[in-house]
């Protein structure tokens, strides 16, 4: 299906990426320079889905899986809350309650030390490797590396403890007093005990645009992008056909599986159970400009705020409901009444009506690791999916990694801990 007009094909042969969102975008730029004609299909314009409404933050601070006993106590009172940062709702919990049992599971401390291992080894390539795809699609400025800040109201110990766990995990982090934070952001409120200071972490002022520019990059290095809702894969001896839900069928050599929350059926489809749900994350674009210059997280309030082109955006609420449930506004506007707290000056007369609320599905495992790499059945068949909160902070490292496989090298970092028989 990736033939050119003149009835050749590339040197290396084609390869058909399945899934738009930033991971795809990035993986078929990575395998359209490795000298393959690639092919990158989605039911919607590529950036569209969970990569469109994200925090728009290269997280790589965050090298601890969320699987923790610390949670437990804390738990029903989050899934209890209506409004508070993590909810079940109530139809899905018999559903969600096998993902949970695994998730436990990844509590005990061998599994989570791994796991933590396997987040920090690609944590400490991803800004080197986003960094380089940007320059080379001539869209340096969208990412701006400033560093974020971790906000703390109430516990001074509690910020001098995450120091210490943030920099036993080497993690480049200053601690800093109320008045440092404000010093370094003046907006922000009076009430401020402590903060972290993430020196080598990043965010992009618009991840939509950020897409866009990368879909460009991708057609001017001779990739084509093509509209399919695509439900069938029926792997064969020459590779896969291709089914979408117009009845069209398609056949490809070689195929990269990158489609987020929809991944799980078409795995299986492949011969791979794979322990995926669903976190249906929210934001709130406000027009307010904020007046920051890096994104602020609160740990007591579990939200994210950044600048961006545009206004700013309040996210981080998340909760656990298909794909099939409706979006509460609600899970956006509770956002609000913490903005106004951490920024009282530039939220205190804002209404959430002002506002654009969104919801997009990440695609998590309970591991809190992707699932990178071939598959074990099928000859050219390779899997990018399950990047749950870090899709972008590891679109570009992964790409990198993937390329190699597509060439039959050994990739810099090993792929194990990624693999798709890991469960």
């Amino acid at each position: 299906m990736n033939s050119k007009q003149d009835g050749t094909v590339s040197s290396k042969g084609e390869l058909t990426v399945l899934g738009g969102g930033i991971v795809g975008l990035c993986c078929a730029i990575a395998a359209q320079k490795q000298g393959f004609k690639v092919s990158l299909l989605d039911k919607d314009e590529p950036g569209r889905g969970a990569s469109f409404g994200n925090a728009g933050h290269f997280a790589t601070e965050q090298m601890f899986p969320l699987a923790s006993f610390s949670l437990v106590p804390r738990l029903p009172g989050m899934l209890l809350d209506p409004q508070g940062p993590f909810r079940i709702r109530p139809g899905y919990f018999f559903k969600a309650l096998p993902w949970f049992c695994r998730f436990m599971a990844n509590m005990l401390p061998a599994k989570r030390r791994k796991n933590g291992a396997a987040i920090a080894a690609l944590n400490r390539e991803a800004i080197g490797a986003m960094r380089r795809l940007l320059a080379q699609a001539e869209a340096s400025e969208l990412m701006c590396e400033n560093g974020s800040l971790l906000l703390f109201e109430r516990d001074e110990k509690a910020a001098r403890q995450e120091f210490e766990a943030y920099t036993k995990a080497s993690v480049a982090v200053k601690l800093l007093s109320g008045d440092e934070v404000r010093r370094l952001e003046p907006s922000l409120s009076g009430n401020i005990k402590a903060a972290l200071f993430f020196t080598e972490v990043a965010h992009t002022p618009s991840p939509f645009e950020l897409c866009k520019h990368l879909e460009l990059h991708f057609k001017a290095l001779g990739g084509q992008v093509l509209r399919a809702e695509i439900d069938k894969l029926q792997p064969d001896k020459q590779g896969v056909r291709l089914g979408d839900s117009q009845g069209q069928s398609w056949h490809c050599d070689r195929l990269l599986l990158c489609c987020g929350a929809w991944s799980k059926p078409l795995a299986q489809q492949l011969g791979h159970e794979v322990p995926l749900d669903t976190e249906r994350g929210y934001h709130l674009m406000m027009p307010q400009v904020s007046g920051l210059s890096r994104p602020v997280a609160s740990f007591e309030r579990k939200f994210i705020i950044t600048p961006m082109r545009g206004g700013t955006r309040l996210a981080g609420t998340v909760e656990f409901g298909g794909l099939e449930a409706p979006m509460d506004p609600s899970r956006a506007d509770c956002l609000l009444p913490h903005a106004q707290a951490l920024l009282p000056k530039v939220f205190s007369s804002a209404s959430a009506e002002q506002g654009e609320r969104w919801m997009g599905f990440r695609p998590s495992l309970p591991d809190s690791l992707p699932i990178l790499g071939a598959s074990l059945k099928q000859k050219g068949v390779w899997f990018a999916f399950g990047h749950q909160h870090l899709g972008l902070t590891w679109a570009a490292i992964t790409a990198e990694l993937l390329a190699s496989e597509f060439d039959g090298d050994e990739p810099a970092l090993s792929l194990h801990p990624y693999r798709i028989d890991r469960f």
